[in-house]
């Protein structure tokens, strides 16, 4: 008897099993749908896409197309301007993530007068995202001439409190008898902080490395407040120049070409760093 209850709830757990798998299928075929439009797109040839019904099998202008959307721009090539977002982006989660560790590192294991006002200070700052202050922060940036500057991207948006509220999380898990242990064997504080927590925050800092990377390639608003020099546009400004004004024709082809290629960087970081991600999501949970 106790076998054959045993035996139906395998049964209903395989079924629910299967229900649960057809659902995640179904999702993703959702979502991915769009995307693959996108990508036939890039390979057809305008009348195909103007015409309905659009083909929803890649055609023979693949090559063609994204040559075209490499070497061309409304008024920069779009290389230069995925070089741009790349190196934006890189920028922004690197110094994220360096200021984050080193703020975190000085609040937990550092006793200094206002240590927890700072801590709070720095949290307060979650409530001025970059639009709220976009206008002082513009004219600081402007007085220091980094206009029309990699350094002008970067360099404002590189504090993040979440990041330094994160690290602070984790050292704080950190046993007390690590330091001490360090201490003992005379190791100075930088020294503990790069032999021993650096290489215990790997996958913290890869989850959040992968979030603040594309965090940094979606940025639209201020490199278009800060950018008047079309070689310093970044390539999501270049995707919304190439849709027309007016009565012009846009050059669908070239534009789906162009999103494809915006979003195979990020998608790249986040396959490369598919397993350190997951864990490090786990662990900030624990």
């Amino acid at each position: 008897m106790a076998g054959r209850e045993q035996h139906g709830m395998v049964q209903k757990r395989g079924v629910g099993h299967w229900f649960t798998h057809l659902g995640l299928i179904i999702g993703v075929l959702i979502i991915f749908f769009p995307i693959w439009l996108a990508f036939v797109a890039s390979t057809v040839t305008q009348p195909e896409i103007v015409h309905p019904p659009m083909p929803l099998w890649p055609g023979d202008q693949f090559f063609n197309n994204y040559r075209d959307a490499l070497v061309s721009g409304v008024n920069a090539p779009v290389a230069k301007m995925l070089l741009n977002s790349f190196v934006m982006a890189m920028g922004i989660a690197l110094g994220k993530i360096l200021i984050s560790l080193l703020s975190a590192f000085a609040i937990v294991y550092f006793r200094f007068p206002g240590r927890k006002v700072f801590f709070w200070l720095i949290f307060l700052t979650l409530m001025l995202p970059v639009e709220v202050r976009i206008v002082p922060t513009y004219e600081v940036v402007a007085g220091f001439g980094m206009l029309n500057s990699y350094s002008g991207l970067i360099f404002p948006l590189i504090a993040s409190a979440t990041a330094t509220f994160l690290f602070r999380q984790f050292f704080m898990t950190v046993p007390d008898e690590l330091a001490e242990a360090a201490r003992v064997d005379g190791a100075r504080p930088m020294r503990f902080f790069w032999d021993i927590l650096l290489p215990m925050s790997r996958t913290n800092i890869a989850a959040l490395f992968v979030i603040l990377f594309i965090y940094g390639w979606n940025q639209y608003l201020w490199p278009l407040l800060i950018t008047t020099d079309p070689s310093m546009n970044t390539i999501v400004m270049g995707i919304k120049q190439m849709f027309p004004s007016g009565d012009d024709i846009a050059d669908w082809p070239v534009i789906m070409a162009t999103s494809i290629l915006a979003m195979l960087p990020p998608i790249i970081v986040v396959i490369s760093m598919q397993k350190l991600f997951i864990r490090g999501l786990v662990d900030s949970e624990k």
